[in-house]
């Protein structure tokens, strides 16, 4: 009894340390956006992001080796493992952001286990801490209003400074309450006085923006205020100041690199986000902040939750069909379900390793609000009533060896989980010409934006391309993306002879990196005015110079931007949905 009292402390103590370094290093590397930002360091920055996002699965694997080896053959007893969760658990009553060294222990179990579905036995099911006490635990900024907005921003500045000077603290707080007078004007009704700001006490980096996140209580309900900062030559100023509710989400938005940032308890900034942002959801934020895998046992939780309040059944997500997916969701939930196929359908030539490879590039690399945020899933289980009949059959056939039914369960070994979309090449046909148009001109700004951050997408068909809630286009199918620094771009030789232009196949050698942007006209399958809109606006990119000198921007070092804003920021419409104090 002595012994196994022991090696249940030992193997708690282990899975418990093991976090503790993890949370650290995540810390380190975090923190170090600060002098990043200070530095102008891109670079930096950039690597910070990749080692981040490796980091809690090269933790988790350290651990399951450690309990291997100390445990030997027992390392699989299911009462043991019991005892050590309870073990656990017991001591982490009350510790605050409990939730993320739960989520820890359970991919331990999971690791070592290969869980299917969930065990309350050997996993922490409980959601995470209450808001209100979240809330409350967070270190705030509070400056309340005296009919004086200058005199409270030369108050934030002092607080909140850096080693680099700001270039002029007068121009900026002038530029905020202008900013901040205009936006009252045109959306708070008279009466609706401030009483305070709020703002949470770190800064939030992301690329090169350092942000403020606060809120401003009025007599009868809550706004979103967001300072984007930037480092200039001359120092650090202010680049926009946000307050529509649209626009901040945006900044939050699922699209876009994870932020750095280190307020004393995450839990408690999650909740802060959400009370400025009620319609963004409490998975995306954890996911938002960098802490991924919280993030997907959120968003876990949530769909299982749903699941169980529902009876609609899983379907075929809209769109054409994929070659290398199968594409799933259900209708009464905000999220698609991506399986790989056995085989794939010609002309595609990938292997599934090299899919799998893509989706872990796009997952490192800056977004740049073009990318849909994917979420790597495996041992899934779901009921088997819940699918649609052909849905099941073709997953029965196509994909035999990511799927398997036991009893009434549907087991899914591997999946991609991302947030639903409507499929570009369906948007621009069921709305009216003025948003179609505006749709196929952001539509060409995606590929320029990915561009900037070294991505080249590859199929540049409509049916790749989704438009949000925000009516911004993005991309969602990565399994011919690629870096531009490793395309090479070719202009389309002149034809011989005239039967060379008549030829099915090309008269000439392609490599295997070859791209002719000239060509991609063929993948322009619109009306007549909505390609000539695209041409007229965009057509630079059907220059391979054009892609050319980007290239050599890249491999020369420099960094292009893509900031989730315009500046200066005066916003178009009402902030949406907003929370009562």
């Amino acid at each position: 009894m002595a012994d196994h009292q022991k090696i249940t402390a030992e193997s708690a103590q282990l899975i418990y340390d093991g976090f503790t370094r993890y949370n650290e290093y995540f810390g380190r590397i975090t923190t170090r956006a600060r002098r990043r930002f200070e530095q102008r360091d891109w670079q930096g920055h950039q690597q910070d992001i990749v080692a981040r996002v490796d980091l809690y699965e090269k933790s988790v694997r350290r651990i399951v080796l450690a309990l291997r080896k100390s445990l030997g053959p027992r390392v699989t007893e299911h009462l043991l493992w019991n005892d050590i969760r309870w073990y656990f658990g017991e001591r982490l009553e009350n510790v605050p952001d409990a939730g993320f060294i739960k989520t820890f222990f359970n991919s331990i179990t999971r690791r070592i286990f290969g869980t299917v579905g969930i065990n309350p036995k050997l996993e922490f099911v409980s959601s995470a801490s209450d808001e209100s006490i979240s809330l409350e635990s967070l270190n705030l900024k509070r400056y309340p209003y005296w009919d004086s907005i200058e005199p409270i921003f030369e108050k934030i500045f002092d607080d909140f400074s850096f080693k680099v000077p700001y270039k002029d603290t007068r121009a900026d707080t002038a530029y905020i309450a202008k900013q901040i007078e205009h936006f009252r004007k045109l959306f708070i009704e008279e009466g609706d006085g401030f009483l305070r700001f709020e703002f949470i006490d770190s800064f939030f980096y992301q690329a090169a923006r350092a942000y403020l996140i606060g809120r401003i209580i009025l007599q009868n309900r809550i706004l979103p205020i967001v300072i984007a900062l930037k480092n200039t030559d001359e120092g650090i100023c202010v680049d926009a100041v946000l307050m529509a509710e649209d626009e901040v989400s945006i900044v939050f938005s699922y699209t876009r690199s994870y932020y750095f940032a280190d307020p004393n308890t995450v839990v408690g900034a999650v909740h802060f986000l959400h009370s400025i942002l009620p319609r963004k959801p409490i998975d995306e934020l954890y996911t938002v902040l960098g802490r991924l895998r919280q993030g997907k046992t959120e968003r876990y939780r949530t769909f299982t939750r749903h699941m169980a309040n529902t009876d609609d059944q899983f379907v075929h997500a809209e769109g054409d069909k994929g070659l290398v997916m199968i594409v799933f969701t259900l209708p009464s939930y905000d999220l698609v379900f991506k399986i790989i196929r056995d085989k794939f359908g010609y002309p595609k030539t990938i292997s599934r390793n090299a899919v799998i490879g893509k989706y872990k590039l796009v997952s490192k690399h800056d977004r740049a609000g073009r990318l849909i945020d994917t979420q790597e899933f495996l041992n899934l289980e779901f009921p088997l009533q819940r699918f649609a009949p052909e849905l099941l059959d073709e997953l029965v056939h196509e994909a035999a060896n990511t799927i398997r039914i036991e009893g009434d369960k549907l087991i899914i070994d591997h999946v991609y989980i991302e947030r639903r979309v409507r499929p570009l090449n369906l948007y621009i046909n069921e709305v009216n010409q003025p948003a179609a148009e505006l749709a196929i001109i952001d539509y060409g700004q995606t590929i320029k934006d990915l561009a900037q951050t070294n991505i080249f997408p590859g199929d540049l068909l409509l049916k790749n391309f989704g438009v949000t809630r925000h009516r911004r286009v993005v991309f969602y199918d990565y399994d011919e993306v690629t870096l531009i620094t490793e395309c090479k771009f070719r202009d389309l030789p002149e034809p011989r002879e005239e039967e060379d232009v008549m030829r099915s196949d090309s008269w000439f050698y392609v490599g295997q990196h070859d791209i002719f942007p000239e060509e991609f006209i063929k993948f322009l399958a619109m009306g007549d005015e909505l390609r000539a809109i695209f041409l007229n606006v965009h057509s630079d990119l059907l220059a391979a110079d054009y892609w050319r000198k980007i290239k050599a921007a890249h491999l020369s070092g420099e960094i292009s931007l893509v900031v989730p804003y315009l500046s200066p920021s005066i916003p178009e419409r009402p902030p949406s949905d907003l929370k009562s104090a």
